[in-house]
């Protein structure tokens, strides 16, 4: 079993190696994070492109090396070749950083779960690796049973612990 854990990265350096697709919906989670995101890539995603003309994300259009994790709070090692995931990983964990790996997933030192993101609810679904298919069904099922009701009840739960909090000690 795998520890649970939710990470502020706001402002943190995260490197993304690799650009294609995989790459580019972590990228936009890290976005939202809001991660402090380098993609290394010869080539880029229509969507990394755009995020790079716009300093969403900074691009190096290149090939990894040695040396480029120097800095780096996270890493995602998602290129199609498994070789360069698997020496990404390596350093990555040498520098005891956290590490994603698209292929091998046993690579790296976390995984990345499938999330429902619902207003301030954020749920995370994992199978530890067994079976993301499995884990991206469950997310639209339940992405579908949760609508906007929860938000607002969330909302209101948070005013009514904010009031709760401002009171003094001995009212409460």
């Amino acid at each position: 079993m795998r520890y649970p854990l939710f990470l502020d990265l706001a402002g943190q350096p995260v490197v993304v190696i690799g650009a294609g697709k995989v790459a580019t919906r972590k990228i936009r989670t890290l976005l939202a994070a809001p991660a402090n995101v380098t993609v290394i890539s010869p080539t880029a995603s229509a969507a990394i492109r755009q995020f790079a003309r716009t300093d969403r994300v900074r691009w190096r259009r290149r090939r990894y090396r040695r040396g480029d994790l120097r800095g780096a709070r996270l890493v995602i090692a998602a290129t199609n070749d498994q070789a360069i995931n698997e020496l990404v990983c390596t350093e990555a964990k040498r520098r005891r950083l956290l590490v994603n790996c698209v292929a091998p997933p046993s690579a790296g030192n976390f995984i990345v779960p499938a999330l429902v993101h619902r207003g301030g609810i954020l749920l995370a679904i994992s199978t530890g690796g067994a079976s993301p298919a499995f884990a991206k069904q469950l997310r639209r099922e339940l992405e579908r049973f949760l609508d906007g009701g929860y938000s607002a009840k969330l909302k209101k739960m948070a005013r009514q612990r904010r009031a709760r909090r401002s009171r003094p000690t001995n009212e409460r």
